[in-house]
């Protein structure tokens, strides 16, 4: 199950890179290089993650005192954090603004085009958030997968999805960047001037709880029936070894 899952989250992507790729040569158009860099971005999330697990695990494995690989995990945790917003962003490129005049490009193809690439968002940020739900709790010496259906992992799940898409807001209406961080006093004083600008509260707050609520109930269409089918499978797995 969780197999298939990475395995179609992967494919999507590189169906939207694919689609992005071949619309210069098939139609004779320009090669539209945002699409590509939006797609690398929304990636970078999966491979911190990867990196997070390859160097968490044999800590947790050789018995590493708990409080550094918690230090260890909040660094890495941070900047993956930090990178996650960068996947969802692509429900924002849902727009038809790279076609141009003049080029043969059928408006069907770029429909489904950004379709895809907005899909691919979705899917790799439900994705990352799953994975570093069970990171965490791996991490936090649980070995069962009934936690995943507790209030615990639920909260988790509800605070990175706000900031997913606050994180999105800010990068779309403030035009920041996760790399902006490197310079927090600047950063600071961007999204405050943004914030204090007539409506603009508003809309960041309606923002985040409709996307929030719009990448909840995609979790709960991906992840729900993964989890359901890990503690089903747990469970028979006890009763049958008892």
């Amino acid at each position: 199950m969780l197999t298939s899952l990475v395995v179609g989250v992967l494919l999507m992507n590189v169906f939207a890179a694919v689609l992005v790729v071949v619309r210069a040569p098939v139609y004779g158009a320009r090669l539209y290089r945002p699409m590509l860099l939006n797609l690398v971005l929304s990636a970078a999330p999966l491979v911190v993650l990867g990196l997070a697990v390859v160097v968490l695990l044999p800590l947790v494995v050789v018995g590493t005192p708990r409080p550094v690989v918690w230090v260890v995990g909040a660094v890495l945790g941070l900047v993956w954090l930090l990178l996650l917003p960068n996947s969802g962003y692509l429900i924002t490129e849902l727009n038809l603004n790279h076609r141009r005049e003049g080029e043969r490009v059928p408006e069907w193809y770029d429909v489904l085009s950004v379709l895809v690439l907005a899909m691919s968002g979705v899917l790799t940020t439900v994705l990352n958030v799953f994975l570093v739900v069970l990171v965490a709790l791996v991490v936090g010496g649980v070995d069962s997968a009934e936690p995943l259906t507790g209030t615990t992992a639920r909260l988790l799940e509800g605070v990175l999805l706000l900031l997913v898409a606050f994180g999105i807001y800010l990068g779309r209406h403030v035009r920041l960047n996760s790399w902006d961080v490197k310079h927090p006093r600047h950063l600071v004083r961007k999204v405050l001037g943004h914030l204090r600008t007539p409506g603009a509260l508003g809309n960041a707050i309606g923002f985040t709880l409709i996307g929030a609520t719009f990448f909840a109930l995609m979790y709960l269409v991906m992840i729900g029936p993964v989890v359901r089918g890990l503690v089903d499978v747990e469970q028979l797995r006890n009763m049958t070894g008892s």
